[in-house]
């Protein structure tokens, strides 16, 4: 029972972060540019970046509302899609939220049918500081290159 009343407690929570989310990322994007990218593959687009942000989920709130943001560090296409290694900028570089912040851009962007693999460039392990380092290499479910 307890257990039952904690999964619906979650779910609450995890739907209202989702609108509150989707709030947000309203008052910073252009939907219309958004579904424009979307749809576009990624072997069709000049600049990755805005591109990628737009297959971003609630993560991309966090992002744009915290002054952060993505850089493509190197972009290779291998035999199931793009392999991507990113960099975070902006303010989510000296975030104690990074570790989730890598976590859901991978996930949402590995999510995409185009994108085989996420990597982030081992330049932000210099932006840690040791414990936050050696959490997200010992349970951090993303990779350093």
């Amino acid at each position: 029972m307890a257990d039952d009343l904690l999964e619906q407690y979650r779910q609450e929570a995890a739907a209202a972060m989702e609108v509150e989310a989707s709030k947000r990322i309203a008052e910073t994007s252009n939907p219309v540019d958004d579904a424009k990218l979307r749809n576009t593959s990624l072997h069709d687009v000049e600049d990755l970046v805005p591109a990628l942000l737009a297959r971003l989920g609630s993560v991309r709130a966090a992002l744009d509302g915290h002054g952060g943001g993505i850089e493509v560090s190197n972009c290779e296409s291998i035999e199931n899609g793009l392999y991507l290694v990113l960099d975070l900028t902006g303010a989510c570089l000296s975030c104690g939220a990074a570790p989730g912040t890598l976590q859901g851009v991978k996930d949402d962007l590995e999510a995409d049918s185009e994108i085989a693999k996420v990597s982030f460039s081992s330049s932000l392990l210099d932006t840690f500081d040791d414990l936050g380092r050696e959490f997200i290499l010992s349970y951090g479910k993303v990779d350093f290159v």
